[in-house]
């Protein structure tokens, strides 16, 4: 009995991916929609619906928690607040001197009826919010060339940083509530009004997904007042419901370690973005992701069944490997977010290995010694070695001056965090300026063997679709400029490549990328009928 043949790994990924697309609509859905309460005694609605008067007040402490109210410092009263009209204003907050340098600050934001103190109100709405975060000021960026030697040294420690945006809502639907069925995100948001019969307090958030790190400002000793951009938006049930859901995930992210700026960068994707164009994000972001493993994969299973090295360029291959291992360096240098970081970090593990395929590196044990080989090429490899010489020569009359003057030019006239600095951004703007010239080689080897059927053609399919997906998150996801313009610079390479595709015939006596022929699948299909006769 023959046993059933099991599904590729691909077909388990389209499959793994179509249940996750669906799961994330379902969850999306759950958190957007909230069925209402048709009627009983069960069903609450919101204390806004009577338009009462409100205030709101905003005060100053060094205490999140039981604070003492002499010690509230007033920032702002706003008497006759409209809960459904948008408020921004800028304000000046005086710091106290017990917070300065190292120490904190929280802001207490009260909605309260107009005549009575937020503390005498039993129906006061009440949200605490810090002011500060702690974290290493980034370094200045100076002339190496006219640096000081007397500047003072580069604080390495978490120094007090002030947050000069405090963004806050208010939900003003009309909602019906069923006390016995309450979502548990909207639960802490929730207080019913003590004194109204089955009516709930309006539910006053604090947007933590606005405090960007570009908008904090360094706290020192001589620090006396600090700017600080209030606004208010009035928020839908469904908005809430799913900004809260955020917040919560970017808490777990900063429990599993990430930093506030790792976290700053999803923050961009959510704050800065309607709710449509964040949907086509998570989209675009999940096939991103099935096509990087889908190209992990086959990319993988390429070198593993490579035999040999004819047809593809050497240099190309070393070349890839040094640039990813340099950008992996500069965006170390530049603290990029752990989202970008972690893949740079793979890629160039993944490439060292390819550089020990294609020159046939082996690690051979004497006793305790080990001894590296390298193998031999054989005359077609040697032809194609040559190929890929004589385009490298002709690319390096453009390339090692164009590379020279650049890095003179940064360092005289661009200012820089340190030598090694200047060291990394220079190999990087040589990468991103002129690192598409080391992918012509292999367009030159394409060229002079007429061929393109050496190339690992499904992985490389993957990677392009990636590639233009990297094009919509260069606008979403902070990076710094010139990894923003190489992944336009990919798209006119990958261009090129299809029209070689294009341009040379399917050559059948050639090997594939898994070292077979078209030639030889008669030969294998014989064999197969030979082995169920025997």
């Amino acid at each position: 009995m023959a046993w059933p043949r099991c599904p590729s790994l691909t077909v388990l990924a389209l499959g793994l991916f179509t249940v996750y697309i669906m799961h994330t609509v379902r969850t999306l859905y759950q958190v957007v929609h909230t069925d209402p309460c048709s009627s009983g005694p069960r069903c609450y609605a919101s204390y806004l619906q009577a338009k009462p008067p409100l205030q709101l007040s905003i005060f100053t402490s060094l205490q999140a928690r039981n604070v003492e109210i002499d010690k509230l410092n007033l920032v702002i009263t706003i008497e006759d607040f409209d809960p459904h009209a948008d408020i921004l204003k800028e304000l000046n907050v005086s710091l106290p001197r017990g917070m300065r340098p190292k120490g904190s600050l929280y802001a207490h934001t009260f909605v309260h009826a107009p005549d009575r103190e937020p503390w005498h109100d039993e129906r006061v709405q009440h949200a605490v919010a810090p002011l500060t975060t702690h974290m290493v000021p980034k370094y200045e960026e100076v002339n190496l060339v006219a640096q000081n030697k007397n500047d003072k040294p580069r604080p390495k420690k978490p120094m007090t940083h002030w947050r000069s945006h405090l963004s806050l809502n208010l939900m003003t639907d009309n909602f019906l509530f069923d006390v016995k069925a309450l979502p548990g995100d909207v639960l802490p948001y929730f207080k019913i009004s003590p004194m109204d019969h089955n009516l709930y307090l309006p539910m006053l958030f604090v947007d933590q997904l606005s405090n960007r790190v570009k908008d904090l400002i360094l706290v020192n000793d001589s620090t006396v007042t600090l700017p600080l951009r209030l606004s208010y938006t009035p928020i839908s049930l469904s908005k809430l419901r799913l900004w809260v859901h955020m917040q919560h995930a970017l808490h777990t992210l900063q429990d599993l370690g990430f930093s506030e700026k790792d976290g700053d960068e999803v923050k961009g994707i959510f704050a800065d973005t309607n709710l449509y164009f964040l949907g086509l994000t998570f989209l675009v972001a999940t096939f991103h992701l099935l096509f990087d493993f889908l190209a992990f994969k086959n990319d993988i299973s390429f070198w593993r069944a490579k035999r040999d090295m004819v047809g593809m360029s050497i240099r190309a291959v070393s070349w890839r490997c040094f640039s990813t291992f340099v950008l992996f360096l500069f965006l170390l240098d530049e603290q990029t977010s752990l989202l970008v970081l972690i893949p740079a970090g793979v890629g160039s593990i993944i490439e060292a290995w390819k550089v020990t395929k294609a020159f046939k590196i082996q690690i051979r044990w004497t006793g305790n010694l080990p001894s590296i080989q390298v193998g031999t090429s054989s005359q077609n490899e040697r032809q194609t070695e040559k190929f890929d010489s004589e385009a490298m020569k002709y690319l390096s009359y453009a390339l090692y001056p164009l590379c020279l003057g650049s890095a003179m030019y940064s360092l005289l006239y661009v200012q820089h965090k340190s030598w090694y600095s200047w060291v990394i951004n220079s190999l990087v703007n040589g990468i991103y300026a002129f690192g598409f010239l080391f992918m012509l080689p292999q367009l030159f080897v394409n060229y002079r063997l007429k061929s393109i059927a050496h190339l690992p053609w499904k992985a490389f399919m993957y990677k392009a679709f990636n590639t233009f997906i990297d094009d919509v998150f260069a606008f979403i996801i902070t990076m710094p400029t010139s990894h923003r313009l190489a992944c336009f610079r990919d798209d006119v390479v990958f261009l090129i490549y299809l029209y070689q595709r294009w341009l040379y015939p399917v050559d059948k006596s050639r090997m594939n990328e898994y070292g077979a022929s078209y030639e030889d699948e008669p030969q294998r299909q014989s064999n197969k009928a030979k082995k169920k006769v025997s």
